[in-house]
């Protein structure tokens, strides 16, 4: 393969116009990741997770919907914003026993949490009128531990 510097750059409305922006109509998925730092412990647990401890817990988010007119779906700055309004404020240096509604804080408990705040938030800004949607989110509690949530487990399944 061989590398060329270019020798122009390409200019909106000489080289390429506005409506080629836009590419394609496919539902695509933009995800971001997130770390907060927090501390808990569990009720009713009989491991070293029973004493106060605390965590790095990277957060990672998945949201898909359509391109707009410039192919661009949801901005990271969006992204960013709704996890630092919904989770970061509310979760990072904090003991989440005290925080977090009467659960036990364990990862699987606070996914969904996580997930509830999230999807409130794209509805509050409107994302979601615009068929805009949570696909996945996993909260790591430790570099190799981790839990995951996905679109389609978030259904309310009381039969089982």
């Amino acid at each position: 393969m061989e590398f060329t510097i270019p020798k122009k750059v390409q200019t909106l409305g000489q080289d390429i116009e506005q409506h080629q922006l836009k590419y394609h109509h496919k539902r695509v998925a933009v995800t971001k990741e997130f770390t907060f730092d927090a501390a808990h412990h569990l009720h009713c647990y009989e491991g070293k997770c029973k004493s106060l401890h605390g965590h790095t817990y990277k957060l990672i988010v998945t949201v898909s919907g359509f391109v707009d007119e410039i192919g661009i779906s949801m901005d990271f700055g969006d992204l960013k914003r709704i996890y630092k309004e919904t989770i970061d404020a509310k979760l990072d240096h904090r003991y989440l026993n005290d925080v977090l509604p009467l659960m036990n804080t364990t990862a699987e408990n606070m996914i969904v949490w996580i997930w509830e705040q999230f999807d409130d938030k794209l509805a509050c800004y409107g994302w979601k009128d615009k068929a805009f949607r949570i696909e996945e989110m996993v909260l790591y509690e430790t570099p190799t531990s981790y839990a995951t949530m996905k679109r389609e487990w978030m259904e309310d399944d009381r039969s089982l």
